[in-house]
């Protein structure tokens, strides 16, 4: 079933991000839900669905319904998924399949997580020694940084991908960041200051790794038509898709070509578009080597040619393609699943025109890709400010 044009993100709301150490998980979602709703222009008694993620701080089994009671709504659509980091996409998916079938007319999709001050450093390092393979990775004890260096050092391998080209993701992003004063990392970077820092999974240092914060997101999806009525600034979902190829590193098929391309393909057909249209990109970046395998995936560059496009400044604010103007999860924020709810958010916030400083001119169409796993679960999503 296309979804294309029958869905709307009608109001997008975030905590505050970095370290906060007066909210729980729930409370960092409550105030993100709280901000969309009157971004929105609704009533709490409007939402009749809600979808949320995981959480590795809050020890809950029915995190759904949990939300839904902390928040005080009573929707006849919830749950919470477990896609990894390509949760949020999966879930605008499924909110807007939902809405168009007619079991729902308002979502609330939130996610939020206190992994910067509910966990103590050895429980954030053995969460990360969890995630692989139970017989044939973790025994090994690799962690998910290690995983990552697994593809990046396939990646220099086959393509000829550098040190410095991985450095510039990060220096771009913490550009980029420097603009967004929500972000939790501001103080500008050089290729050299990456490459100096702590070696964590050759080849990824310090730097070309993700941040660990206290954060949440939310939007509200609704009808196309109801969202016109709501706000004179909506944006539209004018394609998705997702593609699942594996859970576990040991068991792909192959560490560069990815879903991504798939999930991609499906997305551009869907909305009618082509890479050449879109105004900037909002690509998931856990570690540095992600975004080069998504801009390569997605069509926007040959293979092996990402690293370049990044360290000739193409994906700063006024180059070919603005990537992660908020400063992704390299230098904004990232909470688990929240830092791909992020890449949406921002998104929405560029096609509103919101973004002042950091804003890309004359912003229409994005391109949002998120994954899970290690680069497992993909999804992609074009959005516009017209249908």
């Amino acid at each position: 079933m296309s979804v294309k044009n029958k869905v709307a993100i009608a109001g997008v709301g975030s905590s505050r991000v970095g370290k906060v150490p007066d909210r729980t998980g729930l409370g960092l979602a409550a105030e993100a839900a709280k901000r969309a709703v009157e971004d929105a222009g609704i009533g709490w008694d409007e939402i009749d669905g809600l979808l949320t993620a995981y959480s590795m701080t809050e020890k809950y089994f029915m995190l759904g319904s949990v939300m839904c009671e902390y928040l005080g709504v009573r929707p006849k659509y919830a749950a919470s998924m477990v896609v990894g980091g390509a949760t949020p996409g999966v879930m605008l998916n499924h909110a807007a399949m939902a809405i168009a079938a007619g079991e729902c007319s308002t979502v609330l999709i939130v996610i939020g997580e206190n992994r910067k001050t509910g966990q103590t450093r050895d429980e954030a390092v053995a969460a990360l020694t969890t995630v692989g393979h139970p017989n044939f990775e973790n025994p090994y004890g690799p962690p998910m940084p290690a995983l990552y260096g697994l593809v990046a050092q396939r990646h220099m391998y086959e393509f000829g991908t550098t040190s410095e080209h991985l450095a510039s993701v990060a220096v771009t992003a913490r550009y980029h960041a420097s603009l967004n004063p929500e972000a939790q990392m501001r103080t500008p970077i050089t290729v050299d200051d990456v490459l100096d820092s702590k070696m964590i999974a050759e080849p990824l240092h310090l730097l070309d790794c993700c941040l660990i914060s206290d954060a949440a997101g939310a939007i509200i999806v609704t009808s196309a038509e109801r969202a016109r009525q709501l706000t004179t600034s909506p944006v539209y979902l004018r394609g998705i898709s997702e593609f699942h190829t594996h859970e576990h590193v040991s068991m792909a098929g192959d560490l560069t070509h990815t879903g991504a391309e798939v999930s991609g393909r499906a997305a551009y057909e869907m909305a009618g578009v082509v890479p050449g249209d879109f105004d900037m990109a909002m690509l998931y970046d856990c570690f540095t080597i992600v975004p080069l395998i998504e801009l390569e995936e997605l069509g926007f560059v040959a293979r092996g040619e990402a690293g370049e496009f990044f360290a000739e400044g193409r994906a700063r604010l006024g180059g070919q393609l603005p990537v992660n103007t908020h400063g992704g999860m390299l230098s904004h924020a990232h909470a688990g699943a929240a830092g791909g709810l992020f890449d949406i958010i921002e998104a929405s916030r560029q096609l509103r025109g919101e973004c002042g400083e950091r804003q890309v001119n004359g912003a229409e169409l994005a391109v949002v890709h998120v994954e899970g796993g290690v680069l497992s679960s993909h999804c992609t999503l074009v959005l516009s400010n017209s249908r």
